[in-house]
């Protein structure tokens, strides 16, 4: 029996607090002990999360030896180190995966580790593409595992430059004193900055590859190019068969609390257009505008650089709008906006979802939409073109060209 069955079973949370794990086996957590983590990519963001309350750390992995030593020696205890993330996965120690790799990984290490009957806290975006995020989606749902998507902005903290939590927004919305359709836009006026220098360079020149650095094992799934120090490691972002630049390392921190204000974590938009430069076939450039509408005319737009005007609202709608520090103009909106019920509750905390074996606040599927808008407008970009899209099958329409960028073929023997 998995831990997620036994815990249905009567009397299970009885015989859990008294079994040790070594007796029940792999998956079951006696809900006073503390959970173990494996961390798979031990660069600056994995070195990051190598403390996390309520944890511990029992094993690293990278295929780059100086990062893999740097993880080690940032830990006090003696953990398990490995080069191939499948032997973390499919160590019996480890409750929780930790994904912190670049995204071109990050669908087929999410599947490998649900199917081992691992919980998954996953780096942002949750995966390079379209496909490979219904992949993840479908394993979760067959295998039980709990997924967390590491970014927190629709349930904590100040949302960047907007000096306010996403909690009382999402109630203005819902509350309907603004009125609908709604348009939010995203940009450096409001607080929001896409991270332009995530650009890559055209014709790299190929250089060796480091003794310590397993290269190949670190394109993976993705086309075999040759080796430069810029297309690895920090600036990898750069790079098309990586991940997507600025949009793609910051996309869903800004992108999932506004779908979550506009409550559409259930679908897509049905339109993205893009005002960009013609994109390099290999290196992410820059950008001025991409706009998302949804099927009822909500629009999300994203605003590179210095581009548009500094006055526009953050959230504006028939009736009204917010700006920075939730200002908002409608007469009256706080002594109205009290009268309506809260957002509802959350899980929060991924060590609760895991030992309660609950749905986690942002999670495979509306992570998955969330990542969805993401890819969206990387496609849109890369096409430089308008893209019409089915929320439903998750396709563009009438495009081939367009989704053969939603399942984009692995190297071997990669697949999912």
């Amino acid at each position: 029996m998995k831990r997620r069955d036994f815990l249905k079973t009567a009397g299970g949370a009885l015989a859990l607090t008294v079994v040790p794990r070594s007796v029940l086996g792999r998956g079951f957590l006696p809900p006073s002990d503390e959970l173990t983590k494996g961390i798979i990519g031990v660069g600056v963001m994995g070195r990051g999360h190598l403390n996390y309350a309520g944890t511990r750390l029992v094993a690293v992995c990278d295929v780059d030896k100086n990062h893999l030593a740097l993880g080690q020696a940032l830990v006090k205890d003696k953990i398990a180190a490995y080069h191939d993330f499948r032997d973390l996965i499919h160590d019996s120690n480890v409750d929780i995966v930790h994904i912190a790799t670049p995204p071109h990984w990050h669908g087929i290490m999410s599947v490998e580790a649900a199917q081992a009957g691992k919980d998954i806290w996953c780096e942002k975006p949750m995966t390079r593409t379209i496909g490979e995020g219904k992949r993840v989606v479908e394993a979760i749902k067959q295998t039980g595992s709990k997924f967390r998507l590491n970014t927190w902005f629709r349930f904590a903290d100040t949302f960047y430059g907007l000096g306010t939590p996403v909690r009382p927004l999402k109630k203005l919305v819902q509350s309907g004193i603004l009125g609908w359709p709604l348009k939010v836009v995203i940009s450096k006026h409001t607080g929001f900055n896409w991270k332009f220098e995530w650009v890559g360079k055209e014709n790299l020149e190929e250089m060796p590859v480091p003794r310590e650095l397993d290269y190949d094992m670190w394109l993976g799934p993705a086309p075999l190019k040759p080796y430069n120090p810029h297309r690895v490691h920090q600036t990898f972002r750069g790079y098309w068969d990586y991940d997507g630049g600025g949009l793609g390392d910051m996309g869903q921190h800004y992108i999932d609390p506004v779908q979550y204000m506009l409550g559409k974590d259930n679908t897509s938009p049905v339109k993205v257009e893009v005002k960009a430069p013609k994109q390099h076939a290999d290196a992410v450039g820059t950008w001025d505008e991409i706009t998302y509408t949804y099927a009822d005319g909500c629009q999300i737009v994203l605003w590179g650089a210095d581009y548009g005007d500094p006055d526009t609202p953050y959230i504006s709608g028939p009736y009204g709008n917010v700006y920075k520090n939730f200002e908002c103009d409608v007469p009256n909106w706080e002594k109205r906006l009290a009268e309506f019920p809260d957002p509802d509750p959350q899980v929060t905390d991924f060590l609760e979802s895991v030992k309660q074996r609950k749905q986690f606040a942002l999670n495979e599927e509306n992570g998955f939409r969330s990542a969805t808008i993401v890819n969206m407008g990387v496609i849109a970009l890369r096409l430089n073109r308008t893209l019409n899209f089915d929320p439903f099958l998750c396709r563009f329409i009438d495009d081939e060209e367009a989704n053969a960028l939603v399942d984009q073929p692995m190297r071997r023997p990669w697949r999912m």
